[in-house]
Parts: C-alpha cells; structure tokens; sequence
C-alpha cells in the first residue's frame, strides 16, 4: 500500500460527515440540493409530517426546509421540530422572503435563504451554521 493510500484510509476514520435534512415537496429541488451537497449526509422528506418522525429519528445537524408544502406547511414543522429540539438548525428555503419570511422567523427558523441560490450559498450557509 502506498504511502498517500494509507494515510487517506487512517484518516478517513477521524472524518465525521454532517448531516442534512432536505424538507420540500418538489423532488427536483430536493434532487437539486442533493447534487448541491454532496460530501454530506442526506436526508430527504416530502412534507412536514414525515420530517418531523425523521428528525425524531436522524436528528440531522442542520434542517433546509421548504416553506409552502401540502400536508404540512414549513411553518408547522419549524415549530414542531423546535419543541423536539429547541436548538435545532433551520434555514428556511422561499422564493416568497418578505411575506414568509416573517412568519418564519416568529417559528423558530435561524436563516432564510431565497430562491434561486448557488451552491456556495448553500454550503457557506450550513458550514456557518454548524460550527462547533
């Protein structure tokens, strides 16, 4: 074994991935983010409801959740998933800042990041968010 080898398989023990829950009911936004994160432990919910039992479940370092979804809206699980865990991570994701915005930042929600957005954006956001 060379020597670059062996010191990327000793190493790779110390890496300890970040986890990232995807909350939207658009699957090509959640495909998006995906490729956007890749490098990080994905989590994938359609609404609110299933969000909250995986949050319950994988408590992921950080949430990017969708404001407008059926079965239950962004607002909703911001709330819920704060009384779950009052220091949970939530960047909230809207085409809609302004009049949503508010609403979610009165839930709990720690950031708002505004569609359309880069995959910088994205990254610097989480990595800001999730310093230890």
């Amino acid at each position: 074994m060379r020597e670059r080898e062996r010191f990327l398989i000793s190493n790779s023990e110390d890496v300890i991935m970040k986890s990232v829950m995807i909350v939207d009911d658009e699957t090509a936004m959640r495909e998006v983010l995906k490729i956007m994160l890749r490098g990080y432990k994905v989590i994938e919910a359609s609404n609110g409801r299933e969000a909250i039992e995986l949050y319950k479940k994988e408590m992921p370092d950080i949430v990017l959740m969708d404001i407008i979804m059926p079965i239950m809206g962004g607002i909703e699980t911001i709330k819920e998933i704060k009384k779950i865990n009052p220091k949970a991570k939530i960047v909230a994701i809207t085409a809609y800042a302004s009049s949503k915005g508010e609403k979610a930042i009165e839930a709990g929600v720690d950031y708002i990041l505004r569609k359309p957005f880069s995959r910088k954006e994205v990254i610097k956001v989480i990595e800001e968010m999730t310093k230890t």
